[in-house]
């Protein structure tokens, strides 16, 4: 049966979603919802299944009426707007996909992911699949994690180490928001340990990971939804966590150590400035249209390389055990020539509709509110497999302690 999807948002990867909706066969409409109508309308004008509304999504009485009819709502707004989009599923009975669960801004990242997790029943009773955290971290990195922890006996810890040295010519310190990349980096991390949550400095416990092919790099503690999911749905973790480096990393972490991440006024010869703010204005965007993208590449790249790594250790038959997963996908010169779009947004925009396709070819059988880590072993193989389809595959090397 054709299904209808409604896409909440057609920034980068709420557009990227509806694109590739296009092509598949068990779609017969997308409706393309925004705030800004006019971006909405591009991708009317260009895909043949898509039609344009403006919905503003702090109003939950417009998001269930652009969205009557539809079998799934994909959820690609920031995450404050997750609690009406959910229960705006519930309202015109959809499946839910959402990209993140922080941060926001009235609870803690914790609360954030319990909060939606408080709505399972209701989507259980309902018969209902709202899958949360769907992109590349968190979402794909969540499936290979799984998918390495159920191969042990015991498991003991998961570390994610994502290291993005994407550095052009041209100043373009993000590839995303610099309000939001600024804004993560100066979040709290939350670290989970032997079944409790803490929050830990911005920057915290700096160490050297060494990635395979590409040497030592310099990482530290980041604020991401992993651990907080991975602690309530991984059974007798211990630890998990997770890790950002890179040249982007290490000059937020000046700002920050400089007080010019803070959000407080400060007085400037008389006049009060928010440093925070100063810096997110003089900050350049991320090109984020073919032509801002070629401008930048244009210049030539400074640095291109990157890793990501999720490490599962544990035991099996008695010995210790380490999983080391590595994703593999274009960089940003390859990913711009072959799908005229940025690294950052073919990663996190792909990784993002697989998990729709999940729900559109009934690959879903689970009900209630979880993140993919939950997925069962055949929805985790059907989208590791597309996404290979897709050149994001994924590399395992395993140690093996013998005593």
């Amino acid at each position: 049966m054709k299904k209808t999807v409604i896409v909440m948002g057609t920034g980068a990867q709420g557009g990227t979603i509806a694109m590739r909706l296009n092509e598949e066969p068990n779609v017969e409409k997308i409706i393309c919802a925004d705030y800004d109508l006019g971006v909405a309308k591009r991708y009317e004008e260009m895909l043949d299944k898509a039609v344009a509304v403006k919905v503003d999504a702090r109003n939950l009485d417009e998001v269930v009426a652009a969205s009557k009819g539809a079998a799934l709502i994909v959820n690609g707004l920031p995450p404050h707007f997750n609690p009406i989009v959910m229960e705006a599923a519930l309202t015109n009975n959809m499946h839910y996909q959402d990209m993140a669960s922080g941060p926001v801004a009235d609870i803690d990242f914790v609360g954030a992911v319990k909060r939606q997790l408080a709505l399972d029943e209701k989507f259980k009773s309902a018969g209902l699949s709202a899958l949360i955290n769907t992109g590349s971290a968190p979402g794909l990195v969540n499936v290979i994690a799984r998918n390495a922890a159920d191969k042990l006996d015991d498991l003991e810890s998961i570390d994610i180490y994502i290291y993005d040295g994407i550095w052009t010519n041209r100043f373009i310190p993000f590839w995303w928001s610099p309000e939001t990349a600024f804004g993560d980096m100066a979040a709290e991390p939350i670290r989970f340990e032997n079944g409790e949550y803490s929050q830990v400095p911005p920057f915290n416990n700096p160490e050297m990971i060494d990635f395979k092919g590409l040497g030592p790099r310099r990482m530290v503690d980041h604020e991401h939804e992993e651990p907080v999911t991975f602690g309530l749905f991984f059974k007798g973790l211990k630890r998990a966590n997770f890790k950002y480096g890179g040249p982007a990393c290490d000059l937020a972490e000046s700002f920050y150590k400089m007080g010019l991440l803070g959000t407080e006024p400060v007085d400037v010869k008389g006049t009060k400035i928010v440093p925070l703010d100063l810096v997110c204005q003089l900050t350049p965007a991320a090109p984020s249209d073919p032509e801002t993208i070629k401008a930048a590449l244009s210049e030539g790249m400074a640095l291109e390389e990157g890793a990501s790594l999720i490490r599962v250790q544990g035991q099996k038959n008695g010995k210790s055990i380490c999983l080391d997963n590595y994703i593999n996908g274009p960089g940003l010169t390859e990913s711009f020539e072959k799908h005229g779009i940025t690294h950052e947004s073919f990663l996190t925009g792909q990784s993002a509709f697989l998990f729709t396709k999940l729900f559109i070819n009934d690959k879903i059988s689970d009900k209630g509110v979880f993140p993919p880590e939950v997925l069962d072993a055949d929805a985790r193989e059907y989208y590791l497999k597309e996404a290979a389809g897709l050149g994001i595959t994924v590399d395992e090397i395993v140690e093996t302690r013998l005593h």
